[in-house]
């Protein structure tokens, strides 16, 4: 181990994460497990209530719930304990965790952006989109002050006729596993039929939802304070306001809820501010490149040339400095840094040669206009970004 690796913090803590939340559901349920569970978890659902609701509000790590809410302000006092997200800490792979009970290894949903090697194509994941790129022009550095004047973006195309993700790392969700073994399980989402578009939707479904006399788990997702986020950072007043109207929201929903549910919050990862820069202004590097890397902005792995190989971890620091934990492809698998378990058939073929993982404020993004407007972000190793809450409130 050299001293840029013996500097790291730790990784999320595998036998205490969203994964093993969800296989804490599947067992109540009767459904297979994949993982062990979640203790913290377990003692909630010991009490056998009808109905087990998980309401998943995008970016509500620890750290947000410290800076922005009063500790004995609902979500605070509710508090069950701290535990892990997946890593990487993003959206795209630790949703997929909950809703899957699998580790991203497992399941292959890495990020907003995966290369797929049987369409040699990076692929934004959700939107089925090649992911973005801006026009072949000469470097851009930003400004001091004002806004920059960007390359603008090539034109968005869709990855293949087909769903890429869906059909090279396709899974059975913990709703369907559930079903599959006898019992009854919902989504409430945006992305889900009957698709609630906005919270009070979502909230409105569950209510119903619980007002059914049969057994069930309902799974819900809302992507803020997230979104707010990325664009306000995290310590603004945006961020505050959006926080803070949330628990508000959530304590009216959670106290009209029926007797005998279990209501647990949670987050898919947390946030902090960036320090953001974008990789087509080291020409030089870039030239080391078979394609532009993917992932996350905090998170990124190198397909790199044959003839750079043997220097690209110097290559790497001397354009980007120390704040990242740079791995060869060898010792992320040796170091089960996506997560223990089975790894898909497409994993290794997806993660390049190296991988570099922001160890501070730094992200590298692919085009200049995403680099100047997403203010707040995650997928690093910071506590800040992989630190969740279970939030519990029986009713």
């Amino acid at each position: 181990m050299d001293k840029h690796q013996a500097q790291i913090p730790a990784l999320p803590d595998f036998d205490h994460c969203l994964v093993n939340l969800a296989n804490s559901i599947l067992m109540h349920f009767g459904a297979e497990t994949s993982a062990p569970t979640l203790a913290m978890a377990d003692r909630y659902l010991e009490r056998d209530p009808q109905n087990v609701v998980v309401l998943l509000l995008d970016a509500m790590g620890i750290s947000i719930l410290e800076r922005h809410l009063a500790p004995d302000g609902f979500f605070r006092s509710h508090l069950a304990g701290n535990y892990s997200s997946v890593f990487p800490p993003t959206t795209v792979a630790a949703t997929t965790s909950i809703d899957s009970g699998l580790f991203p290894c497992e399941h292959g949903w890495l990020g907003w952006d995966c290369y797929y090697p049987k369409l040699d194509k990076n692929v934004t994941v959700f939107l089925n989109r090649e992911s973005l790129e801006e026009e072949d022009l000469p470097p851009v550095p930003f400004p001091e002050e004002g806004v920059p004047d960007m390359p603008p973006l090539k034109e968005a195309k869709p990855a293949a006729e087909f769903h890429a993700a869906g059909t090279f790392c396709g899974y059975k969700s913990v709703v369907t596993k559930i079903n599959e073994a006898g019992g009854h399980a919902y989504y409430s989402s945006p992305f889900m039929a009957p698709n609630p578009q906005d919270l009070t939707a979502i909230l409105q479904r569950i209510t119903e939802l619980c007002q059914t006399p049969e057994k069930k788990y309902i799974y819900a997702y809302w992507n803020e304070p997230d979104s707010t986020m990325h664009l306000h950072g995290v310590t603004g007043p945006d961020a505050h306001n959006i926080v803070n109207a949330l628990e508000k929201q959530v304590q009216e929903f959670a106290e009209g809820l029926p007797e005998n549910t279990l209501l647990f919050i949670t987050a898919d990862h947390g946030h902090i501010d960036g320090k953001n820069f974008c990789v087509k202004d080291y020409p030089e590097f870039v030239k080391c490149l078979k394609r532009l890397p993917s992932i996350e902005p905090r998170a990124l792995n190198f397909f790199v040339k044959d003839e750079y190989k043997d220097r690209f971890p110097e290559i790497f620091r001397e354009t980007f400095g120390e704040n990242y934990w740079l791995l060869p492809k060898e010792e992320v698998i040796e170091r089960k840094v996506f997560g223990p378990g089975q790894e898909h058939a497409e994993f290794r073929g997806m993660l390049g040669d190296y991988l570099a993982i922001s160890t501070d404020a730094d992200s590298i993004f692919a085009t200049h206009i995403e680099a100047f407007k997403m203010l707040g972000g995650h997928a690093g190793i910071t506590k800040e970004e992989w630190e969740i809450p279970l939030i519990a409130f029986e009713k």
